[in-house]
């Protein structure tokens, strides 16, 4: 496992574009492959989970080719995706595994999905128990967790409420929902992000949506389109962290991905003192897109709970490593989806910032990490348990300590981010 040794102090400044975001990269891909005709997509995800969809629909007969973040995919259409020989390997992704689940339910054959260690740990009842409910025949090892078999056929519309907020589930119900007899319904009581449905409705299914229900009408003809990805706003946050934290700090990111339930993180970071403003918006392929101007400011804290910890869930380890550099800390709560993450993201987290001086209290749906009073980092070796959002967060929070800080598995950032460290020391002026 590689390490890398963080050294604090400088700032950050410069311009950058960032590579394509991971969540569009991944629908992108897949309504590609069930489309009619040929996608291209430009700057393609280069985050591992991303290849890893394209390599699970190559398994599915879907010819893919990639070369410079574009990829070229020939649709195999609705009904066109052959029998993979051997079980499609999700890897660390659970974007792929809970969203093609959705998809090989509506096949006429037997699909196995597996994946990495971490991966076959984590919970996938929650994307089983509807599909079960359309009529999908299913096993999975205890606990629903992977490797998970679906036999897939004729599929039953359902009227469905996730128990737990989830754009992922949400969009494995609708991609089923392709498939069904009649007009597929999702209730949302909290808004996850629409990436699904805009890119549905992009590629010509007919999808009707209002105050938290999304319904899909089966069977449509999708067209293969040419698209765009806009740049990551959940790896953007980490170059904006590292703005706020290091004084002297001026960062500009441009085209970066600011559809509506993705971008509530910068409005919290604006509400506690953050200085960001974007000089320029535009729709593009259904998303908005724009730069994102950030400078190094004091911040003051705050809470996050409730409906924003399903709009920000990505981004809160960003957002709690922040605390010792706010005056009043960070505290969450309702966050207990973190558990069950690539790692158990709120244990993992606490223990790190512990590790670095930290004032950290757990609770069982979140944590609050003590502002300013409770003293300077400090560097210590940090240990992300293979979770590259942990790594990121503790990276950034490194910045601000006093002493080097040594990461390990430093290169777990790759799942999301393989150009973290080489972005992050090229804004710091210590490109090698």
């Amino acid at each position: 496992m590689s390490k890398k040794t963080i050294t604090p102090g400088g700032g950050v400044e410069g311009v950058v574009e960032l590579p394509g975001d991971k969540s569009i990269s991944h629908r992108y891909a897949i309504l590609s492959a069930l489309a009619e005709g040929q996608s291209e997509i430009a700057n393609y995800a280069s985050a591992a989970d991303c290849r890893s969809t394209l390599e699970c629909l190559r398994q599915l007969g879907v010819p893919i080719e990639y070369k410079d973040r574009t990829v070229r995919i020939a649709g195999a259409g609705l009904g066109g995706l052959k029998q993979a020989r051997r079980a499609l390997d999700a890897e660390n992704s659970g974007s792929t595994m809970r969203m093609l689940a959705g998809v090989v339910a509506g096949q006429s054959f037997s699909t196995t999905l597996t994946g990495d260690e971490s991966l076959r740990r984590r919970p996938m009842k929650r994307v089983a128990e509807p599909l079960r409910q359309m009529g999908a025949t299913i096993r999975a090892a205890d606990g629903d967790r992977a490797p998970i078999e679906i036999q897939g056929g004729n599929l039953r519309a359902i009227d469905y409420t996730p128990p737990i907020p989830s754009a992922q589930v949400k969009s494995a119900i609708l991609l089923a929902g392709l498939y069904a007899d009649g007009v597929t319904t999702v209730h949302e009581s909290v808004c996850t992000r629409d990436h699904t449905e805009l890119a549905l409705r992009g590629f010509g299914a007919k999808v009707e949506g209002q105050r938290g229900i999304i319904r899909i009408h089966p069977r449509p003809k999708l067209t293969g389109r040419r698209l765009s990805v806009p740049g990551d706003l959940s790896s953007a946050i980490f170059l904006i962290a590292a703005a706020l934290i290091l004084s002297d700090s001026s960062v500009m990111i441009h085209n970066v991905g600011l559809n509506p339930t993705r971008a509530r993180v910068l409005d919290f970071l604006i509400s506690i003192g953050a200085k960001i403003h974007v000089p320029s918006l535009q729709s593009r392929d259904g998303e908005l897109v724009g730069d994102v101007a950030v400078q190094h400011a004091p911040l003051l804290g705050g809470n996050v709970s409730g409906a924003q910890v399903a709009e920000m869930i990505d981004e809160l380890p960003m957002l709690a490593a922040l605390g010792p550099f706010t005056e009043q800390g960070i505290e969450i709560h309702d966050a207990q989806e973190l558990r069950v993450k690539e790692s158990d993201r709120i244990a993992t987290l606490a223990a790190g910032l512990r590790q670095m001086g930290a004032k950290v209290e757990e609770f069982p749906d979140g944590m609050r990490v003590e502002g300013k009073s409770a003293g300077k980092l400090r560097g210590a070796k940090v240990d992300p348990q293979g979770d590259h959002r942990i790594a990121m967060a503790l990276s950034v929070a490194a910045l601000g300590a006093e002493g080097e800080t040594v990461l390990r598995d430093a290169d777990c950032v790759g799942v999301s981010f393989p150009e973290f460290f080489t972005i992050l020391d090229r804004l710091r002026g210590q490109e090698k």
